[in-house]
């Protein structure tokens, strides 16, 4: 969940009720906080409370896409492939599967899925999303990139490296001007990789939460 506005309510009480819609869909209550948050000595406030830090992550942005013009390599897949490629990749359970395609058919901004090949070995896979513009066209807009993943014995070849930049050339022929994602903190290769495209960080997010189930 994220902490936008302070509310009326003792935080006590707001945490309460929160916590009682998340235990009705079986799930634990995490906070997800970043310099936004508000009220502004939230994150102190829970950690008082016992609430435990974990997850950081960086949200990265890339000014200009005007270096990219080569999406040659692109492989489309549809939505349920990129779901079963990518679940296939993480071990994800058949029931993971099936929700990320769905999740993916139904998101509100398409997200297009691509892979890298060479003679037929995955070299690498991810997705881009273009934000629309001011008036709602993707011409003038933004593109998020999403689920890079170069598989194990593919690292360390720049495959990714290829992959982000066909997919910023991609979503620039579309018409986007910029670009986002985001990032582990910790995630010291990917970091090098965003940072070598240019991508410079925006701000740094992470979560809390007093349930263990929330980062076994």
């Amino acid at each position: 969940m994220n902490a936008l506005a302070g509310g009326t309510l003792p935080l006590d009480d707001l945490l309460r009720r929160c916590r009682a819609s998340f235990e009705q869909a079986g799930l634990p209550l995490i906070l997800r906080l970043t310099p936004f948050s508000q009220p502004a000595d939230l994150d102190d406030q829970l950690a008082a409370k016992g609430w435990i830090r974990f997850d950081p992550a960086d949200v990265m942005v890339l000014p200009s896409l005007d270096a990219f013009a080569d999406a040659n390599g692109l492989m489309s897949l549809s939505p349920v492939e990129y779901a079963a490629l990518i679940g296939a990749l993480r071990g994800s359970s058949a029931e993971e599967i099936d929700g990320h395609a769905r999740r993916l058919e139904q998101a509100s901004i398409p997200h297009q899925a691509f892979k890298m090949e060479h003679d037929g070995v995955l070299l690498a896979c991810g997705q881009v999303a273009i934000d629309p513009g001011p008036d709602g066209a993707p011409a003038g807009g933004m593109a998020g990139l999403f689920d890079i993943f170069t598989p194990e014995d593919q690292r360390g070849r720049g495959h990714g490296l290829r992959l982000c930049a066909a997919l910023l050339a991609e979503a620039r022929r579309q018409g986007a001007l910029s670009a986002y994602l985001q990032v582990g903190a910790d995630n010291a290769a990917a970091q090098r990789l965003y940072d070598r495209l240019g991508f410079l960080q925006a701000y740094r997010y992470h979560y809390r939460s007093d349930d263990p189930r929330a980062w076994a």
